[in-house]
């Protein structure tokens, strides 16, 4: 039992700490751009092209737009989050015998995030989707081209 009135600023404050700095958190800031974290968030080659693919939940379903996109080596795929909650992940069943692929990406949850993934590939088609809306269709296909086509 606390006896007295002394220990409620104590409590006070070790409450409010383990809160955390809500202000500090860029995603408690609505209308500001946060960038994804994780293993596949990185700055874009200065030598490459930027790809663009919008992830969208709206009355037409959840889905990647455009779903296929072509790119070569040192290009930049940027996942744009228009609405919902998405992510990117390059699953190896749907990749058989391709390496190097970037490990599921930490959630977009504010509309105007972005993720940036570097085009490190060899040549090929390679399959992504979105985990939790897979099922619903949310998937896509980047083809790598060779470096000189």
């Amino acid at each position: 039992m606390i006896a007295g009135s002394r220990w409620i600023p104590i409590l006070a404050a070790v409450a409010l700490g383990a809160c955390g700095d809500k202000a500090a958190d860029p995603a408690s800031r609505p209308g500001e751009e946060t960038p994804a974290t994780g293993p596949a968030a990185a700055a874009p080659a200065p030598t490459g092209n930027v790809v663009e693919v919008k992830a969208i939940t709206d009355d037409k379903g959840s889905r990647f737009d455009p779903a296929e996109v072509e790119a070569k080596p040192g290009d930049v795929l940027r996942v744009v989050l228009v609405s919902g909650v998405h992510n990117l992940h390059f699953l190896p069943d749907s990749n058989p015998g391709k390496t190097g692929l970037p490990g599921p990406s930490d959630m977009l949850q504010l509309p105007g995030q972005t993720l940036d993934v570097p085009v490190t590939f060899g040549p090929g088609e390679y399959y992504f989707q979105c985990d939790p809306h897979a099922a619903l269709g949310m998937m896509g296909k980047l083809e790598v081209e060779d470096e000189n086509d």
